[in-house]
């Protein structure tokens, strides 16, 4: 119980008012009576002199910062230096997509992702990578489905010296990476189907109603719906599981 020293009226604190610019405090008496006082010096408890204060104000916690992929983010954090380990994907835009959604995530463990500029050769390229357990590699393919090239290529390089527990190759449905980006996000309702006898960038670029006729055309069509595109959540799930199964395999700690 709270005593008022200069009224010596005793009461519970019911509750805390602000009137006048001046903070009350509200005792009630055993009686219910209740009374108001300024809230400083002047008040008792068991005899003792006490000082009423102000409820400070609870800071708030800044909300937990995410990277694009949806992980927490590491603040200031150094990326790390490179490690052996790789992240192979087909082409710029592969790589420039992968960068934009999980690079945070990359540059903290010390992962460099580096487009293939194409496949034919991807058995020699793993074998001259000379995968090992402490230098592993994943490859993210386009169109990786039953009966296709993509599949026979994949097949062959795991063939190399060392693949077998060291080489991860996954691949997307997709014909290009760009579907893999929700079509909502970029405000279609659905990607356009292109027929096999056209250039499949071009014919998307037109159907999009974007320039499409030179390489510096794709080269802009593609950075347009790459703006598009800021968080994991702009992107279909099919790629996000395959690239998070790449990461995990790269950055497993022996």
């Amino acid at each position: 119980m709270i005593e008022d020293a200069t009224s010596g009226f005793t009461g519970a604190i019911t509750r805390i008012e602000k009137s006048g610019g001046i903070h009350l405090v509200v005792l009630e008496g055993r009686k219910g009576a209740t009374r108001s006082f300024p809230l400083g010096l002047g008040f008792m408890i068991d005899g003792q002199a006490i000082e009423l204060l102000p409820p400070q104000r609870q800071k708030t916690q800044p909300a937990q910062q995410r990277t694009a992929s949806g992980s927490r983010a590491v603040g200031a954090q150094a990326a790390q230096v490179a490690k052996a380990s790789r992240i192979w994907v087909e082409g710029i835009h592969d790589a420039e997509l992968v960068e934009k959604i999980w690079g945070d995530d990359l540059r903290v463990e010390g992962i460099v992702v580096e487009p293939l500029h194409g496949i034919d050769d991807l058995a020699g390229a793993v074998a001259a990578f000379k995968p090992q357990p402490n230098r592993r590699l994943a490859v993210l393919l386009d169109h990786l489905v039953s009966g296709s090239k993509e599949e026979r290529i994949a097949a062959e390089a795991m063939k190399a010296p060392g693949a077998q527990d060291n080489v991860l190759i996954v691949g997307h449905p997709y014909v290009d990476i760009w579907q893999a980006i929700k079509p909502e996000v970029i405000g279609i309702q659905a990607w356009p189907q292109i027929p096999r006898s056209e250039d499949w960038k071009t014919g998307m670029l037109a159907r999009l109603g974007l320039p499409n006729q030179t390489a510096r055309d794709i080269g802009l069509g593609w950075k347009k719906l790459l703006s598009k595109v800021n968080k994991f959540s702009d992107l279909e799930a099919t790629l996000l599981g395959r690239v998070e199964y790449m990461i995990d395999f790269v950055t497993v700690h022996d």
